[in-house]
């Protein structure tokens, strides 16, 4: 079977009950459960949650919440890699095998349907392990510097300093919204930056990390622009 796992916890300290804060007129994790829904390519939708509130919203639904997260995987601590593990292990002791996985995260409202269906086709033709999310750095990474305590700064790259924008490798990072793997080789490694890895490029108006109140702003206005633009 293929399954979307939904990892959402109830503690959030940046932004309190995050995952459940009204956008755009619904929860956040509305949108990242509709998306895997509509998107037709799992069987099932499984919110990994430690809270009755979001499991309770996430069955209304349309996902599914057959077991609540481990009280050791819902602290600040725990890592993705472990909640995922948690999931895969709950279906291999109901004797269901998982041959696809894709975690999405809850806070992913800008990601659409045909975009787990494209990345599901690249993950698929290229016999990728694992296929992230990925966006384009807007400026140069080889220009970058970092800046010590005395406010020296201290060049990444010296030798690409004066080079032209056109002439610098285009580099990319993790988007933060949607991870496909293969179980078997993910328990194997523990790990989602392991194994065959390939990249599904987001455009930057649909990536949008939120951590904080001014990132949450900023994916309202690219969700707006979006609706706006169809």
């Amino acid at each position: 079977m293929k399954v979307a796992i939904i990892p959402a916890r109830g503690g959030s300290k940046r932004i309190p009950n995050k995952n459940m804060k009204m956008f755009h007129g619904k929860p956040i994790i509305y949108y990242a459960i509709q998306t895997a829904i509509k998107s037709n390519l799992f069987d099932e939708v499984f919110v990994s949650t430690d809270n009755k509130e979001i499991a309770e919203f996430s069955m209304k639904n349309g996902a599914k919440v057959p077991t609540y997260r481990s009280s050791k995987n819902a602290d600040d601590h725990a890592t993705t890699s472990e909640v995922l593990i948690e999931v895969i292990n709950y279906y291999t002791s109901q004797n269901k095998k998982i041959s696809m996985a894709c975690c999405i995260y809850p806070t992913s409202p800008l990601v659409k349907p045909k975009d787990l269906i494209s990345a599901n086709e690249v993950f698929e033709n290229q016999s990728i392990e694992v296929l992230i999310s990925s966006v384009k750095f807007s400026f140069p990474v080889q220009r970058g510097f970092f800046v010590f305590e005395n406010k020296e700064i201290g060049l990444i790259d010296p030798e690409s300093i004066n080079k032209r924008s056109q002439d610098l490798a285009e580099t990319y990072h993790d988007a933060g919204a949607f991870y496909l793997f293969k179980p078997q080789v993910f328990l194997k490694t523990g790990s989602l930056w392991k194994g065959k890895i390939g990249a599904y490029i987001l455009p930057e108006i649909q990536s949008q990390d939120i951590d904080t109140l001014e990132d949450w702003k900023l994916a309202e206005l690219k969700y707006e622009y979006l609706q706006s633009n169809k």
